[in-house]
């Protein structure tokens, strides 16, 4: 069994690829892959876009720290 799409975007994220990242994320527009868009833009520091994926997200706007937020992602989507 392989990683989740998600998941997948967040190990490109950390491994410096932040467009693969987005590509693989950017259609998705409701759940986790909205998630992990937000988080993705406030990465970017595109914060209104962040919140705005948030929203679709149906998530609370994150305002710690970016790695804490990635760990908490993957913890979640695990």
């Amino acid at each position: 069994m392989g990683l989740s799409t998600v998941l997948k975007a967040l190990w490109y994220e950390a491994k410096g690829n932040w467009q693969h990242a987005h590509e693989l994320v950017m259609d998705d527009e409701r759940g986790d892959g909205a998630w992990v868009h937000a988080y993705l833009h406030r990465k970017e520091g595109d914060q209104w876009n962040a919140e705005y994926w948030y929203k679709r997200a149906r998530k609370p706007v994150y305002h710690g720290a970016l790695d804490q937020e990635w760990e908490d992602l993957v913890v979640e989507l695990l």
